[in-house]
This record gives structure tokens, sequence and C-alpha cells, in this order.
């Protein structure tokens, strides 16, 4: 069965927003058996969507489409698919009397052009959208199935899962393949790569792929026979893997936290407070998560963490000795069970000879000794702060698997 997906917005194009539909809508569909046959994004444009709709319905079996849904001039994607099928748009009262009430609940001004979300093809099935006004429509037509949805992600997703996914059939041709992506931190992509290909080659019907995003590397794996593909990988990389999916590296971390009843403190000084806001993203944190300092003069240093005035006039604030100090003043501050550090020049100025940008210490203070990793980064300041706060993380997961 032929699947293509068409995504729209001129902002996809230009580069102003990432395209998240792809990635999301093919892992909803693998597991019935789909996968995206093609895919084309276009802008808001009339004619070109117009030209894509129609070669794409000349092909496919089922045609996804997201985005032109809304109230504004250029949301053409409801009016276009109507005509191409020739099919009037109506007035879905329903539909008008849900955003109506949205409006009100949120207390906006009621606009006429809101309604034209409520112009309904003749024929479509209204998908209810419980995080927007503009409702997803489903459309069979001549034995192929038209699925519109709203753009923004937040919209899409659970509209997906919710009235999307029952309404595709499920491919029983063969064994379906399953797909499952693996995250290692710690390695980096060339060494990921030379730990598993080995132990996969052979194994028959296998699609393999890598990502390499800082401090992070994904492997992926397309197979009907996930188990022994799994048991292989893990095998392989043992405790670098940190998660599966749509694992979070902070979430892994806040959960072993939790189950073994410890708590952390963070110390920042390159990273501004990421390593902190990391761990508040997830939820429940806070029973485990005690106190963040981001200290990123060196008299916050002294006065917040205790750092001593002679250390930091021997050795500087980006030093070992400093990362230490840092580490071991936030816990014993605190009384965290652990604490994270981390002191670096993120640049791209600020370097010397001695300390060039990049140069960055990573402190972990535990409750029977503190360890220091040094590195040498080249990355840009914003993919530096990510890479560190990821790394600190790692480390602290790892003395978690062994101490807890």
């Amino acid at each position: 069965m032929n699947l293509e997906l068409i995504t729209t917005g001129s902002e996809l194009l230009l580069g102003l927003v990432t395209n998240t539909h792809v990635n999301f809508i093919a892992r909803q569909l693998l597991p019935l058996g789909h996968r995206i046959n093609r895919h084309t994004t276009v802008g808001d444009d009339p004619a070109a969507l117009r030209a894509a709709i129609t070669d794409a319905l000349a092909r496919a079996d089922i045609l996804l489409i997201t985005g032109g849904l809304g109230p504004t001039s250029d949301d053409i994607t409801r009016d276009i698919v109507a005509e191409l099928l020739g099919r009037k748009l109506l007035r879905d009262d329903a539909v008008a009397a849900a955003i109506t009430e949205r409006v009100r609940r949120r207390g906006l001004k009621m606009l006429d052009q809101l309604l034209v979300q409520a112009l309904v093809p003749e024929g479509a099935t209204v998908l209810p959208n419980l995080n927007g006004t503009a409702p997803g429509l489903a459309i069979e037509h001549k034995g192929k199935l038209i699925v519109l949805l709203p753009g923004p992600p937040r919209e899409l997703q659970p509209m997906f899962i919710q009235s999307v996914l029952p309404l595709l059939p499920r491919n029983k041709t063969g064994t379906l393949p399953q797909c499952r992506s693996y995250k290692i931190a710690g390695l980096p992509e060339s060494v990921v790569e030379e730990k598993v290909a080995p132990v996969l080659a052979g194994l028959p019907d296998l699609e393999l792929g890598y990502c390499a995003r800082p401090g992070e590397v994904e492997v992926r794996v397309i197979t009907p026979r996930l188990a022994e593909a799994e048991q292989r990988i893990r095998a392989a990389l043992g405790t670098d893997i940190f998660g599966t999916d749509a694992d979070r590296l902070e979430e892994v971390v806040v959960k072993m936290l939790t189950e073994s009843r410890k708590t952390v403190a963070t110390a920042e000084s390159c990273t501004g407070g990421l390593i902190a806001n990391r761990l508040t993203n997830v939820s429940g944190s806070s029973a485990v998560f005690l106190t963040g300092y981001v200290t990123y003069s060196n008299t916050a240093k002294q006065r917040d963490l205790g750092v001593r005035a002679e250390t930091l006039e021997e050795f500087g604030a980006v030093s070992e000795q400093v990362a230490r100090e840092m580490a071991e003043g936030a816990r014993t501050r605190t009384g965290a069970d652990f604490a994270l550090s981390a002191t670096g020049i993120a640049g791209p100025i600020g370097g010397t000879p001695d300390k060039p940008v990049g140069l960055v210490f990573i402190g972990l203070a535990t409750p029977t000794y503190t360890k220091v990793c040094r590195w040498q980064i080249t990355f840009d300041r914003e993919t530096l702060k990510f890479f560190v706060s990821q790394t600190a993380l790692d480390l602290l997961r790892r003395e978690l698997r062994v101490g807890c």
C-alpha cells in the first residue's frame, strides 16, 4: 500500500520552523506495517500545492497532508483539496460551536474569520482537535484515503494517535518490521559503529542507521527480528546505552535518583544553569533536585560555593581544582548525595594559549570521593553548553549505576 505525506508551509522551506512531522508520523506508522513512500514539502503557494496533491494522488493509496487548515489567508489546504476532489465546502455547525466555545473560554474576541475552520468538504469525516480550533479531516475518494491534519505539532500529534491511526488498515502481509533506537552517551559515532556493525552482520532483513548529536549517538534498527538485534546491541554496548526511542538523559537520571532515593545539586559556570534546567524539566524532579547554583563570577564561586581565593588565584576559574571545589561546595552546603559542577571557556573569545576556547572541567562530588573530567571541545557556544550538560548528566548516570 502506497502512503505519501505532504507537509505544507513556507516557514518549513525557509528554515524558520523545524519539520518534526515526518519523524513523528513515520514512527507511528511502522507498527501498522506502513512506511512513508514519499514525502513532499510545499510552501503556501496555491499552484505548487495543487500540483503536489494531484501528483501524489496519482500514486498514493493513502495521502496525509499537514498544515494549512487555519483561519488566515495562507491556510489554503482545505480549499484546494475540496476543489481538486470536486466537493463543496459546507459549514459544520458542531465544529463552529466548538470554535466559538474555545474562544469564549480563553477570553478572546470572536472573529468571523475563525469560522472558516468550520467549513468541511462534503462527505468528509471531522477529526476533533482538542488542542486547537482547526479540526482534521478524513476523506474517502475513489478508493483512496486523504487525511488533512493541522500544522502545530501539539495539535497534530494527539489527533494522529487518537483519530487517524484507527482509520488506517493494518498491513498483514509477512512479518511486520519493528523499529527501535538505542541512545548512547560517552562514545563517538565511529566507535559506536565499530562495536555495533560486526555483531549485527548477517542478521537478515535489517536496516541499520546512526545519528550523532552533541554528547549522544543514536543507533536505529528496523527489523522483524528486533529481540535478537537488541540482545546483540546491548551485549556490545552495555552501560553505554542510556535509553531507547524517546528517552531523554535527564529523564533517565531523575528516574534513577528517585528509585535510589538520592539527591543532587548543581554548581554551574559555563553552562549557565542548563544542567539544572534540564533536570527540572522532568516531572517529579523536585523530589531529587535540591539546589542549582549559577556562579559565573569568581566572587560568586567564593561566596556561594566556598571556592578558596587562593585556588582561583593559583589555578584560575577554569581548572580541575576549581571544578572540584565547586562540586564539593555544592554538595556540602545543600546536603545532597551528589553534586555536579561545570566550568569552562565557551568562547568564541576568552581563550589563552594555556587555556584555549573549549576547555571545560566537569566535576562530580559523591559521598566518598570527587572526580573531575577534562574536555577540549570544538563546538560553538550553545552546542558546547549542551554537550557539557549532557556529559555531566551521563557522569552522574554512570555513578548511579555503579554505586546505588
